[in-house]
C-alpha cells in the first residue's frame, strides 16, 4: 500500500533515522515532508494531505499533542502517532482524549515504527509496550 508520511520531530537527525528506517523497510511509502515543530505540522498536513504523520510529543513551542489534536480538529483521513520516550496509563488516555491513534516509543521504534503505521493505515491504533 503507498503511503504519505510526515515526520515531524525537532532534531533533524532523528527525522533522518524515522526516514531511513521507513524508506528501508517500506520502499512504496513516500515520506511526503517532515516537520521541526507542531506549528510547521500542522501548516504540512493543510498542505500535503499525508495518510499518516509522525509527532515528536515534546517540541518547543506547540508539542506533538496539541498538534495531533489540532490535526484530528480538521477532518482529514490523516492518522496521527505519537513519537515519545515516556509510556504511561495517563499518556494512553490524553492521546485517546486528543483524537490521535496511539503512540511509539523512541527506545522501541527499530521494532514497532513500521507495525504501528501499518495498523493506523488498516484504521487501527498502536501502543507501544501494550502488547501490540
Amino acid at each position: 500500500m503507498k503511503a504519505k508520511i510526515l515526520v515531524v520531530d525537532d532534531h533533524e537527525i532523528v527525522r533522518e533515522g524515522i526516514r531511513r528506517l521507513l524508506t528501508r523497510s517500506r520502499p512504496e511509502w513516500e515520506i511526503c515532508g517532515e516537520a521541526g515543530s507542531g506549528e510547521q505540522a500542522v501548516g504540512a498536513v493543510e498542505e500535503l494531505h499525508p495518510d499518516v504523520v509522525i509527532l515528536d510529543i515534546s517540541m518547543p513551542g506547540m508539542g506533538g499533542l496539541e498538534a495531533a489534536s489540532r490535526i484530528a480538529k480538521m477532518g482529514l483521513a490523516c492518522r496521527t502517532l505519537i513519537f515519545t520516550m515516556h509510556e504511561s496509563d495517563r499518556l494512553d488516555a490524553e492521546i485517546r482524549e486528543i483524537g490521535a491513534h496511539g503512540y511509539v516509543q523512541k527506545s522501541q521504534a527499530a521494532r514497532d515504527l513500521v507495525v504501528a503505521i501499518e495498523r493506523v493505515l488498516q484504521g487501527e491504533t498502536f501502543f507501544s509496550g501494550h502488547g501490540n
